[in-house]
């Protein structure tokens, strides 16, 4: 991570030492970094156009101060859920800037972002074509629509976070979407403004998504042919960071390319991105509770567990681990492990570190689909967020109390 380096043997972020973070915080914690997002959100915005819009996918970290942030930098949002809506809202975020997507919105859910006005849904199947319409002719007002299609384009990422799959649960078959289109087009309550695509998430080069947009193309084309038309198009997010040194496409690259491949549709292009945003500007911060040797295997027990950082169990996958204290003692081989109690609760696997008890480390990379993704599991508090904002350390999320946890059971 850029935002981490050390100074005299002690770990420092964003130009903070770590070591005089945790004295005066509880261990684990959250802690980000605002100029390391504004940095990834100004890298995407460098060629953007009024004909683009940057929409960032809340389902990536959604606090709301970071929501907060990310709009003052001129970007807009893609939501899957009422709550994201509603934090997205609560953020100050400019409803006209805000794409719907998710394959089971509910009534509710519709109705909710109908009288917020959002910008649009992306719909994911014919039955919730049909119930967007009902609801947007129950409230006599009309809802613009992009069909997502699923351009069936195979990408190298976990297969969990592979969304574009003819196998996977999300849009419409290809071969299904001109039908789907031609049915909006009959609907009373329905604009159809565009068209979408999202393929997947960790995703390292170009290459799928300029499949995909030639596959979406030809299917424009035949939109055309049937006079329907579209306003723009939706090219998902899915951009991934380096959590183990994996080689990238820049972000300017990226939007240049996809801007390039584009110019001959005269259409306004959105962008979904979310892990890029965020993603490499987190670190978990926990300390070694014990240490555990034997001839088989060593384990270093620390106070983080797959109820603060789920990926590791959930897709296997690598977040850096790394002392925040350089230390002369020999390395050795350990799994990283929680104190829940279950048998996939790691954090990292045959990792080589030399660290003691009381040792402080830093799980690295989880800005995005970190403190989003953690639960009160073993009765366990969601650890605190902080964030480095003009050199100072701030507060935006407090950690659970026990109280609170409780505060919703009858007994």
């Amino acid at each position: 991570m850029n935002s981490l380096e050390y100074n005299n043997g002690s770990l420092f972020f964003d130009g903070i030492s770590l070591e005089t973070i945790a004295k005066k915080i509880k261990t684990p914690f959250y802690i980000y970094s605002e100029e390391s997002i504004k940095k990834n959100i100004s890298d995407y915005l460098a060629d953007a156009t009024s004909e683009t819009l940057f929409c960032y996918s809340v389902k990536a970290n959604s606090n709301i101060s970071l929501l907060k942030l990310i709009a003052s930098q001129g970007m807009g949002f893609d939501v899957v859920s009422k709550g994201e809506l509603h934090r997205a809202i609560k953020a100050g975020a400019n409803p006209k800037r805000i794409v719907y997507s998710g394959v089971g919105k509910t009534k509710e859910e519709i109705a909710y972002a109908l009288n917020n006005k959002i910008l649009c849904f992306n719909v994911e199947s014919e039955e919730e074509l049909y119930a967007i319409n009902s609801q947007a002719t129950l409230m006599k007002t009309r809802a613009n629509v992009s069909i997502r299609v699923n351009p069936d384009v195979k990408v190298v990422t976990h297969p969990y976070i592979s969304t574009g799959m003819k196998e996977n649960k999300f849009g419409i078959a290809y071969e299904d979407a001109l039908g789907i289109y031609q049915k909006a087009k009959k609907l009373d309550s329905i604009d159809i403004i565009g068209i979408d695509f999202h393929i997947g998430s960790q995703i390292t080069s170009i290459e799928p998504y300029l499949d995909s947009i030639s596959s979406i193309k030809n299917l424009i084309t035949k939109l055309e042919k049937n006079d329907i038309k579209l306003s723009h198009i939706d090219v998902g997010g899915g951009l991934g960071i380096s959590y183990e040194n994996e080689k990238l496409i820049s972000k300017q690259d990226f939007i240049k390319m996809i801007i390039n491949s584009l110019t001959d549709l005269n259409l306004n292009i959105i962008f979904e991105p979310g892990r890029s945003i965020v993603g490499d500007c987190g670190i978990l911060v926990s300390q070694v509770q014990y240490v555990k040797e034997s001839k088989s295997k060593n384990f270093l027990i620390i106070d983080a567990s797959m109820s603060e950082l789920m990926r590791p169990p959930l897709y296997g996958a690598y977040h850096k681990i790394t002392p925040v204290k350089k230390s002369n003692h020999s390395n050795k081989i350990f799994d990283v492990v929680g104190p829940v109690c279950e048998s996939a609760d790691f954090l990292g696997k045959d990792r080589e570190l030399n660290c003691q008890s009381g040792d402080l480390v830093v799980i690295e990379d989880v800005g995005a689909y970190g403190s989003v993704l953690s639960s009160n599991y073993n009765t366990r508090p969601r650890p605190a967020e902080y964030i480095i904002s003009n050199n100072e350390v701030k507060l935006i999320r407090s950690a659970d109390t026990l109280d609170q946890i409780i505060e919703n059971e009858n007994c």
